[in-house]
């Protein structure tokens, strides 16, 4: 039987009646659209103790401190405006108000679109918020990019979606894919992309911020989600903005010796690039959606698996749903990145050079090379050993269509296509489905293709299908 969404004022109305629900709004830079709603839905004073929008700079300082980078829509002013808010109401009304009061803050801070449309809106939003009245409290906040083309189309989507966040963090805190999932009820992707959520708490503490994340990529609410090298989620703006970024992509299922060695290559030649910067340099290894539905079922644990391993050797990681590197490319163009390398293995720049991926473009392959080769980008591209087992394929002997021979040649010579040479020629036969399968096999071979730390954790965890030979 499908369920009606209900609409946010609907919401509104519910939390409102609910005798229990308690809390205040506190709001920065797009008006005061969640308040809003929840006063227009009637009976706000069974639940607003206060709302608040601290719009002068001067007056956000006093309450809520000064920020040291100047940056008032960010994580740290958010997480700043919950403190503050929720230490206040619970020390004004935690003794006189009523028994089994669940107190709540809702904070946002935000940017909309201005008027030059040069600068896209954006926001913090978050909930601390109590399911126990004699509890601790737990808290919900998430990054979302505005996507419209307005102020007040952009400010009427963050009220819905304040309006959502809230509902959804006392309705469905024991379901964390239909929290988020709530989270667009009446919206559309057009509008708006939720880049990360984190949640934590008491009654949250069994949720993985990691698999939250991949659900965002999965539900169609973002593109790509980014975790650091300890594995923290992180916003793209925050991990890549005017950043020099190197990615790889792969499915690490497990890394092997090649895998760490087209990392380690393909780092030392931008190291020699003009424009290496190595405190402003971010590596990442990205797998695509695709990659981890390859099975036909997401399996959380297998995707873990890879990220542990990957954050293990200190590795950040990205989950995107881009097929074509093309898509790839203009998604990090999104952040005024200052140079972007990819790394392609031989075999997969093959694939990218067969016309039959582009027929769904107007301009077909001529179209995807002019968004895949920005200004900024260049390919590194990794060997592989031909057929003989003795030589090398790199870029220029890779068969390719005779009509492509003019523009390919074009990016060859003008330092858009880069072969790596410094590899391990030795260790060129592995391949990660090799590895599986050995490992399936329970052939103790497996363990010379992976890196020492790789090798353990399989063991020790017993990843990707691995169990011990019984002596």
């Amino acid at each position: 039987m499908q369920i009606d969404t209900l609409s946010s004022v609907r919401k509104a109305l519910i939390l409102n009646l609910d005798s229990t629900v308690y809390g205040t709004f506190a709001e920065i830079g797009a008006g005061q659209e969640v308040a809003r709603t929840f006063f227009q839905a009637g009976g706000a004073s069974g639940t607003v103790a206060k709302t608040i929008s601290a719009y002068d700079m001067e007056m956000s300082d006093a309450l809520y401190g000064k920020e040291p980078s100047s940056r008032y829509v960010s994580k740290n002013r958010l997480l700043k405006m919950l403190k503050q808010e929720a230490t206040e109401l619970t020390k004004t009304l935690g003794k006189s108000i009523r028994k089994g009061t669940r107190f709540f803050v809702f904070a946002d801070t935000v940017t909309t679109i201005n008027f030059a449309k040069d600068k896209k809106g954006h926001g913090w939003m978050g909930v601390r918020f109590q399911i126990d009245p004699k509890g601790e409290a737990n808290e919900v906040i998430l990054h979302v990019r505005l996507l419209e083309n307005t102020a007040i189309q952009q400010q009427e989507t963050y009220g819905v979606l304040g309006t959502n966040l809230l509902y959804a963090c006392f309705n469905h805190y024991k379901r964390p894919n239909l929290f988020l999932q709530s989270l667009m009820d009446s919206l559309l992707p057009d509008q708006l992309e939720i880049t990360m959520i984190e949640m934590s708490g008491p009654e949250l503490n069994y949720v993985d911020n990691r698999l939250l994340g991949v659900q965002l990529v999965k539900n169609g609410m973002a593109k790509a989600i980014i975790f650091d090298h300890s594995g923290k989620v992180q916003t793209p703006e925050e991990m890549l903005y005017k950043k020099n970024v190197l990615a790889f992509r792969g499915s690490f299922r497990p890394i092997t010796y090649v895998g760490l060695d087209m990392i380690e290559s393909s780092y030392s030649l931008f190291k020699r690039d003009a424009d290496y910067d190595k405190s402003n340099t971010l590596a990442l290894c990205e797998i695509t959606l695709n990659n981890l539905l390859s099975e036909g079922e997401f399996s959380e644990q297998d995707f873990l698996d890879r990220v542990d391993i990957l954050n293990g050797i200190g590795q950040n990681v990205m989950v995107s749903n881009y097929r074509e590197y093309y898509k790839l490319v203009s998604y990090f163009s999104q952040f005024q990145i200052k140079n972007l390398r990819i790394v392609i293995g031989v075999l997969t720049l093959k694939k990218v050079l067969d016309k039959s991926y582009y027929s769904h473009l107007k301009g077909g392959v001529l179209e995807a090379f002019g968004k895949l080769f920005t200004d900024n980008m260049k390919l590194y591209v990794y060997p592989a050993l031909q057929k003989d087992l003795e030589n090398l394929m790199d870029s220029t002997s890779i068969p390719r269509s005779h009509d492509l021979n003019f523009i390919y040649n074009y990016l060859i010579q003008n330092r858009k296509i880069i072969d790596i040479k410094e590899v391990n020629k030795e260790r060129l036969h592995i391949f990660s489905s090799q590895v599986l399968k050995l490992i399936h096999e329970k052939n103790p071979e497996w363990e010379t293709m992976v890196p020492d730390y790789v090798s353990e954790q399989i063991k020790q965890k017993n990843l990707f299908g691995y169990q011990p030979v019984k002596k």
